[in-house]
Parts: C-alpha cells; sequence; structure tokens
C-alpha cells in the first residue's frame, strides 16, 4: 500500500485544508556578531564558521516542504560582522526590505538593533541572548526569544537537582558580568524550588590563555585549593557563562560532588546526541545538510524560522505584525523534537520549551522535572511567569 512520507503528509494536509491560498515570497535574515574572545577550554567547542546558519538552512528546506505545495518560497540571508559592523549591517538588511531577522548577539547590541527594526516595522528573533532582563523590564514588542533565558537554565538544573533531593548547593560563579547574570539566576531559582546555597564563591578571572601546556598543572593545583573547606554541600552549582573555569570543576574539587549547571550536567536547548521524541530524522537531516552536529545556536536560529514557516502556513501571512500576533496566539503550536509542542508567554515574548540536561556525551534529563506542576503549562515552571514578569510592551 502507497503511504506518504510523514513530512509530505502532512504538507498535503494543509494544502487541502488551505485552499486557493496565496503565493508568498519569504526573505529573511540572519544577522551574527562575532566577538573577539578567547579559545574555548576544548577544542571540541570551537564555533563552526556557518554557527547558526547552518539552523537557517535547514529551517529553509523545511520550510519548503510545505511552501512546495502551496506556492510558498523561502530565502534567507546569513550575515556575519564585528560588533562595530552591526548596526550598518542591521540597515543593509532593513534597505533590502527584509522584515523578519535573527539576531545572534549580546544583550546590549540586540536591544539597540531591535529599536533600529522597530522603525522600520520589523520582527526580530533573539536566537542567542540568555539575559533575563531582555523577557522582564528591558522586553520589546517586536522581539521574540527562541534562545531560554537564564532564568529557564537555572530552573531546570534546580528542579533536576531537587529532585534527585541534592538541596544543598554549594554556587561557584565567574567574575565576568555575565557569570553574575547566570549566578543570580540559580540563587533565584533555589528559592524557587526550596533548595539552600550553603556556600557562595566568586572564581576570579585573570584573563590570558585557558589552554596553555601549564595550565592542567595549575588547574589541578589552583581548584581544589579554591573548593577546599566550603561548608556541607550535595552538588556544585557552576555560573561560568564566559566558560573559564567551570569544565575543570569535575574530578578536581576538595570533596568530590557533582557538578551541574556550566560544566558536568548543562542546560541547553539541543546538542548533536539528542535521541529521543523523533530527534534523530532532524539530526540526520542536519548533519546530511551540513556534515557536522547541531548546536544549541543553529537549533535556536531553526527554531525561530519555522516560527515563520508556521505562521506563513497556517495563517498565511509574512507580514511582521501578522507573524508576531499568530505566533502569540492560542492557534500557535510547534513541533520541536523535545517531547512536547512549544508555545510562545504572550506576556514577554518567550518561547515556552523543555530544556535537555547534558553531559557532553548523552541527554540526562529534560526538564521540567515530574512533579512540578502549573496552573496553565508546566513549561510555566521554567523562567519568568506571567507574575513575576515586569514586561508591559506585550500588554
Amino acid at each position: 500500500m502507497f503511504r506518504l512520507h510523514t513530512s509530505l503528509a502532512a504538507a498535503f494536509a494543509v494544502f487541502l485544508s488551505a485552499g486557493a491560498a496565496l503565493a508568498i515570497e519569504v526573505k529573511a535574515a540572519v544577522l551574527r556578531i562575532d566577538y573577539p574572545t578567547l579559545l574555548p577550554v576544548s577544542r571540541y567547542d570551537l564555533p563552526p564558521d556557518d554557527l547558526g546558519f547552518a539552523g537557517a538552512a535547514l529551517a529553509d528546506e523545511d520550510n519548503g516542504t510545505t511552501g512546495g505545495f502551496l506556492g510558498h518560497t523561502y530565502e534567507t540571508i546569513t550575515v556575519a560582522v564585528p560588533p562595530e559592523d552591526a548596526d550598518a549591517a542591521m540597515a543593509k538588511i532593513l534597505e533590502d526590505g527584509i522584515r523578519l531577522v535573527v539576531l545572534q548577539s549580546r544583550k546590549e547590541d540586540l536591544l539597540r538593533l531591535t529599536d533600529q527594526a522597530a522603525e522600520a516595522g520589523a520582527l526580530v528573533f533573539n536566537a542567542r541572548a540568555a539575559d533575563n532582563g531582555l523577557r522582564d523590564d528591558a522586553c520589546r514588542a517586536n522581539l521574540l526569544h527562541t534562545a531560554p533565558s537564564h532564568g529557564m537554565k537555572a530552573d531546570a538544573v534546580a528542579q533536576f537537582a531537587v529532585w534527585k533531593k541534592w538541596t544543598d548547593w554549594f554556587l561557584i560563579a565567574g567574575s565576568n558580568p555575565q557569570d553574575m547574570a547566570l549566578a543570580e539566576a540559580y540563587r533565584k531559582a533555589a528559592g524557587k524550588f526550596g533548595a539552600r546555597i550553603v556556600e557562595d564563591r566568586s572564581f576570579e578571572d585573570t584573563g590570558g590563555s585557558r589552554r596553555t601546556d601549564s595550565g592542567y598543572v595549575m588547574v589541578q593545583r589552583q581548584l581544589p585549593t579554591f573548593t577546599q573547606r566550603a561548608e556541607d554541600h550535595d552538588v556544585v552549582i557552576a555560573a561560568d557563562e564566559t566558560d573559564y573555569f567551570a569544565r575543570f570543576l569535575s574530578y578536581h574539587l576538595w570533596t568530590p560532588r557533582p557538578v551541574l549547571g556550566s560544566g558536568g550536567l548543562v542546560p541547553t536547548s539541543f546538542h548533536g546526541a539528542h535521541e529521543a521524541y523523533g530527534a534523530m530524522q532532524y539530526q540526520t537531516r542536519f548533519e546530511a545538510l551540513t556534515g557536522r552536529y547541531v548546536r544549541a545556536e543553529d537549533y535556536n536560529v531553526w527554531l525561530a524560522l519555522r516560527v515563520v514557516g508556521e505562521a506563513v502556513t497556517r495563517a498565511n501571512t509574512a507580514d511582521p505584525e501578522g507573524v508576531r500576533n499568530y505566533a502569540l496566539s492560542d492557534e500557535f503550536e510547534l513541533a520541536a523534537f523535545k517531547g512536547q509542542k512549544v508555545t510562545f508567554r504572550d506576556w514577554n515574548g518567550q518561547l515556552r520549551q523543555p530544556i535537555l540536561l547534558h553531559d557532553g556525551m548523552i541527554t540526562v534529563s529534560v526538564s521540567p522535572q515530574e512533579g512540578f506542576l502549573h496552573q496553565t503549562s508546566p513549561l510555566d515552571t521554567m523562567g519568568l511567569d506571567r507574575p513575576e514578569s515586569r514586561c508591559t510592551a506585550f500588554e
């Protein structure tokens, strides 16, 4: 018996239900700002040249599967620039008539470029910045977030630790502003879920190379000394957004304990070893297209452009306001290969999504954890819930 491939069958069903849908030409852009940084601790983490852009290529391919039936076409341009060229790059994108933009940038650049896009009536998707403030009092009406926030990641870790009854935490935070912001998210998560921070220390970033020949000797001597005489604790929580020390904590602690957060068991939106919930078909398509494993940055961009594709298919619009309205509506949902469909929070533009807990090789667990309940969605147990958010741009 002849059977359509699952994706083709779904596309054909949409075609039948859409009737005489108008052909739509969808143009989008991915703007990535490449900041000067030190080399990562591990060579495995060297960023590929197409980081994020590969997710856009797969999204165009996926959107085109359904779009081919409906007369919709998708074209996404990709631009990588240093910070000093970001404003000019955004101006060029807007001059070219593109009004759907995915940004991979830090908070300050994201806010400025989003405001620049707002003047032209463009919709922006944040695929990188995790700062809680972007979902709080610094939110923007034309900004939607597919990247999970610090709060979502910290809450995902906290739920797992509490579920394991590891409620006494030794928190070690880096000294950079990004590290301190992440540490604050873990402090809030501890209070939210009933954990206790028994010790709170800061590890000073002194600069320089983290991968010198003598680095291992220094780490092996320095970290045990740094972590000795801590109060009794169940786990070490690492807040190291700048990737300075957390990867070295496992096996170098004075008191052997599990490490969670920026090292050990790490919260992420996606990773290349994730197989459950049909993710293998996503992984194989991505690898066939790019020749490498997927990274969270790729997935976040893919999600953003798939949101656009769903709006075009279901609501028959590529207009920025139309895409935004559909994404924030009760009708929107998107399969994301993480066990349940994802939706947006209509009070701050954050995409609700499960958070994978990854040990570098496998998905150890997925949050929200069993038993953490919410009156609307268990996904809203992670990150800023409606009563907590000070965002007024979506009212």
